[in-house]
């Protein structure tokens, strides 16, 4: 795990507190706007290959998007978890693909395609519980998608980074550290923010 700054653990702490009081149905509910307001985003509409990832427990529903850029004929990656912590990617080919891993993820079945997989993407959406007036993200603080982020601007790759929030996630600022990288936008299900280049 990277080191982190204790403010980050702190806002950490207290957006994860307050996912945990949202229902089953709070979170449904949100899904399904979130997929609404994702697929009308035009980077979303023209990519033809989308890294994204399955939504657990109170996370942003991201299940319902995955399935309607599926039947778009979109190509979708979702993250592998490697011991390291690092992502290796497989294809998307439906929630009957999916199978438990550790830390209570659902990842895909299908042959790996290798850390590099994700520089092919137009479009990436990432985890995380805030993005702030910048278009700075706070991650859960494992680092994964640090490493893609990195692994993205040496491959001079630059496709649109998006991420799904509930609508009290986005706040006036996170803590920032010097390997983080904002994001193009942020979709919650009242709507979508997008950030100055």
């Amino acid at each position: 795990m990277m080191t982190d700054m204790p403010e980050k653990a702190v806002l950490r702490g207290q957006l994860l507190a307050l996912r945990a009081q949202l229902t089953s149905h709070d979170v449904e509910s949100a899904g399904e706007l979130l997929a609404r307001g994702a697929r009308e985003l035009p980077e979303l509409a023209t990519a033809a290959t989308v890294a994204a990832y399955v939504s657990v427990g109170r996370e942003p529903g991201t299940r319902a998007l995955l399935d309607v850029l599926r039947a778009r004929g979109v190509r979708v990656l979702l993250p592998v978890l490697l011991p390291d912590n690092d992502l290796d990617w497989a294809a998307y080919e439906g929630s009957e693909q999916l199978a438990k891993a550790g830390r209570g993820l659902l990842e895909p079945t299908g042959p790996r395609l290798g850390p590099e997989a994700v520089c092919a993407a137009d479009v990436v959406l990432l985890p995380g519980l805030a993005v702030d007036e910048r278009g700075m993200r706070l991650g859960r603080g494992g680092g994964s998608y640090d490493r893609v982020l990195a692994r993205l601007a040496r491959a001079g790759a630059d496709p649109a980074l998006v991420v799904l929030l509930y609508a009290n996630e986005v706040v006036a600022r996170v803590p920032e550290e010097p390997h983080d990288h904002p994001v193009h936008a942020v979709v919650t299900p009242e709507g979508v923010i997008r950030f100055a280049p």
